[in-house]
């Protein structure tokens, strides 16, 4: 069905201006509707990003080793895939906004410039036919006009021609030629007004007839091809608006997919499984708990010999009882604290060979105190040590630092800690292995092409590059070595029974004063030395109680010494090293001028601070 607006509504002028006008006006709305949706699009994503960012996992914080579970890191997903979901529907916005709000803003401002140029075309028509109207009024007025007059004039003629009184004298004195005369002058400007009236009738006649079938139609014509482009271009919007929504919905399915498959990936066995390598501590269960008969001296009659007898016997089971307390404090090294160094080393030889010194420096002479009452004092002072130290420990855990080795950890947790470390340090080792390849290829240019720089001038780089490997090089190994040994005992626990109650109380029937009745003979330097079997024996006792605890007990180095002269350590207490060794340093000189080494687990001693070159570690130091 066709129709014209020039035709059907040739006479409805204003109300096609209110029409187009509206039309206009619904544009308008409908590009505020697709602004509004943009910016709900735009503030719903900007929300969704932030609800995501909101429960990423923080850096350096404990939410991190959270995602070691399947759980938590299908919800990592989750968060992953929603962000991504967020930026699709910053996509639809910024395609609304680039393909629908753009466009019609444009394209409105050039619709009402179209539609003013119609509508003053038409009302410049209008204005045109309303003048012709005027005109051809005004001349039918004025031919109305002259044709009464000349109807008059010969009104009055007629009636001087037909009056019989009229005498010779007035004909003489011209009265009747007078007003014949008027009477056609008259009827002259009517038949002019006449012409002039039906000359203007005839052009507007054929204005009009151009006006309301040639102007008018035409520029109907446009109004209403203008009227069709502007619902054609609305449509296509709506279209578009459609469009931009189906074109983000595969990648949304994607990012649902994302979701799902997330949630599909979530093992709680495996879960479980964490929580055992997590917390395991390595701890073989208790076992029973030994009966203690007080009732035994009861029984017994009150003599002298049985009295002895009795405290003879109470030992043992008191220093059973002492036994089973101590896994929950910490094992000081007996040895190395009886034959500790007391007086200041000898400076170290001035020549520059120090092999001349036959033994190196002596050790320092020591009181000719009996060892018993050595081990009294030791004896005495440990609750005081255990208190320092499991206070130490405390601020320790507390402030979130411990000991280097990591021995405040359970066995499986310490090795897990130690693991970790010789993986950081070994990246730590690369990227210093980088930067050294880097800067060698470098040196290589410079050295061919003088003129772009200064080879010298990566030498100190290079070589602090080279001190900062080897340090890391030696915690590596440090680590390593406490790993391994972690590793060792884990595997001696796991294939080993737990040995009976009653073997461990016949092994602690001896009282201390026993076992130190041989020790009291002194070297021929003045130090005390101790019986071979004695000292096997009290060595076997502390092996055995090594073998579970001794991670309780080692003291955490502090740094790293070199020596610079060779010492042999032939005295209790001391340690030997070779010129150029590389040592852990335990303890630092206390002011007597001996230092605290370790070579590895089971051989440390003191050596004289003169003789190395200590490097201490400031974090191990502090902690």
């Amino acid at each position: 069905m066709s129709c014209r607006w020039g035709t059907e509504l040739w006479d409805q002028f204003d109300n096609l201006e209110k029409h187009t006008h509206w039309g206009i006006e619904f544009v308008e709305k409908y590009t505020k509707f697709v602004k509004e949706r943009s910016e709900i699009e735009i503030s719903y994503a900007k929300q969704i990003r932030n609800l995501s960012k909101k429960y990423q996992p923080k850096k350096n914080s404990r939410e991190e080793d959270e995602y070691k579970y399947t759980s938590c890191r299908a919800f990592l997903m989750t968060l992953n895939e929603l962000n991504d979901y967020a930026g699709q529907h910053e996509v639809m916005a910024e395609d609304l906004t680039t393909h629908i709000i753009c466009e019609l803003t444009r394209y409105i401002q050039e619709l009402k410039a179209e539609r003013k140029s119609h509508f003053h075309d038409g009302r410049r028509a209008q204005q045109h036919i309303e003048n012709s109207w005027k005109q051809l009024e005004s001349s039918k007025r004025r031919f109305e006009r002259d044709c009464k007059e000349a109807d008059r004039a010969q009104q009055y003629f007629d009636k001087i021609d037909a009056d019989i009184n009229v005498t010779k004298a007035d004909v003489e004195k011209r009265c009747y030629l007078k007003a014949r005369h008027q009477a056609q002058m008259k009827h002259q400007v009517a038949e002019d007004s006449k012409n002039e009236y039906l000359t203007f009738l005839q052009k507007f006649n054929k204005e009009q007839n151009a006006h309301y079938h040639t102007l008018i139609p035409h520029i109907f014509q446009k109004l209403q091809e203008m009227e069709e482009k502007r619902i054609e271009r609305v449509g296509e919007s709506m279209k578009t608006y459609a469009e931009v929504d189906r074109k983000v919905l595969p990648i949304v399915g994607k990012c649902l997919d994302g979701m799902t498959k997330a949630a599909e990936s979530i093992e709680p066995k495996m879960d479980t499984k964490h929580v055992v390598e997590s917390y395991k501590s390595g701890f073989e269960p208790p076992g029973d708990v030994e009966v203690e008969d007080y009732s035994l001296s009861m029984r017994r009659t009150v003599s002298e010999s049985s009295y002895l007898n009795s405290q003879g016997e109470s030992k043992p089971s008191r220093s059973n009882s002492r036994g089973k307390l101590w896994p929950f404090i910490k094992r000081n090294k007996l040895m190395s604290l009886l034959a500790s160094p007391r007086q200041p080393p000898p400076p170290p030889p001035t020549s520059p060979s120090p092999a001349a010194v036959h033994n190196g420096p002596q050790s320092p002479q020591q009181p000719s105190e009996p060892l018993s009452h050595r081990l009294n004092e030791f004896m005495t002072s440990k609750h005081k040590m255990q208190c320092l130290r499991s206070l130490k420990r405390g601020l320790s855990l507390k402030l979130g630092s411990g000991p280097e080795d990591c021995s405040h950890l359970p066995p499986e947790q310490r090795r897990k800690k130690l693991q970790a470390k010789i993986n950081d340090i070994n990246k730590e080792i690369q990227k210093e292995m980088d930067q050294r390849d880097a800067l060698s290829k470098m040196k290589d240019v410079y050295i061919k092409n003088p003129h772009m720089g200064d080879a010298n001038s990566v030498d100190p780089r290079l070589e602090e590059i080279c001190q900062n490997t080897d340090k890391l090089q030696l915690d590596a190994r440090k680590y390593e070595a406490w790993l391994v040994e972690v590793e060792t005992r884990l595997a001696e626990k796991s294939d080993k029974h737990r040995p009976p109650s009653g073997l461990y109380n016949s092994q602690t029937t001896t009282t201390v004063n026993n076992n130190c009745a041989h020790v009291n003979r002194e070297s021929p330097d003045g130090s005390y030395t101790e019986d071979h079997s004695t000292e096997h024996h009290l060595k076997s006792r502390s092996t055995d109680f090594d073998d579970d605890f001794d991670y309780e007990d080692t003291l955490p180095t502090i740094g790293t010494c070199k020596s610079l002269y060779p010492f042999e350590g032939q005295n209790e207490g001391t340690i030997s090293m070779t010129e150029g060794e590389l040592l852990y340093v335990i303890e630092e000189d206390k002011g007597d001028g001996w230092t605290r080494v370790r070579r590895n687990e089971d051989e440390e001693g003191y050596v004289p601070t003169s003789y190395i070159k200590v490097f201490f570690d400031t974090n191990a130091k502090d902690s």
